[in-house]
């Protein structure tokens, strides 16, 4: 594998790219503190900007490391207001692999944007870093989400019970992957 870090990727309606100090408005404003957004993710929403601020530099300064993977989603009609992040939130020291998770505002939601970026993230660290596998979860309770795992060409593995505390409770997680050889050219 070569780490690339966070690097700028761009597909027909996005561009994914480094958080800014100043995207933590948008980003408070537009997802993090909103309940329904984070209804069955593990972190609380934010009950303040102040919040948002703390977490978005800390994830700046993470971006030292070539092993951070963290993208603010924009649309091309407008980079400087991120509508959702998209990341790599484990990744494995030892087997080519690494789970990604996203979050994108609810106005953003049904229209194709979360797939076109969790696409080009796979792609990404797949042929580019050289993963062999790249996995992600879901509550089951979020349909939505599996539909954006499945559109990219993920295959469903199980499901692992009770594994999880999301903001709706104690939570089962829907369990999917694709592999390098899976993914088309």
């Amino acid at each position: 594998m070569k780490h690339l870090g966070t690097r700028n990727l761009s597909t027909r309606r996005l561009v994914l790219r480094r958080l800014r100090m100043s995207d933590a408005e948008a980003m408070f404003e537009n997802w993090a503190q909103d309940k329904e957004v984070t209804k069955y993710l593990t972190w609380k929403p934010h009950e303040d900007i102040e919040t948002t601020r703390k977490l978005v530099r800390k994830w700046v300064n993470d971006y030292k490391d070539p092993e951070v993977y963290m993208w603010a989603i924009t649309l091309r009609s407008n980079l400087d207001r991120p509508i959702g992040t998209i990341s790599v939130v484990d990744l494995s020291r030892v087997a080519p692999c690494c789970e990604v998770g996203y979050a994108l505002g609810r106005a953003w939601w049904n229209q194709g944007y979360a797939t076109e970026a969790l696409q080009e993230v796979i792609r990404f660290l797949i042929r580019d870093v050289g993963f062999a596998r790249v996995g992600a979860r879901h509550d089951p309770r979020n349909a939505a989400s599996g539909r954006v795992m499945e559109k990219c060409g993920m295959t469903r593995e199980g499901t692992l019970r009770k594994a999880c505390v999301t903001n709706s409770g104690l939570s089962d997680m829907v369990c999917w992957s694709i592999l390098e050889s899976e993914l088309k050219p």
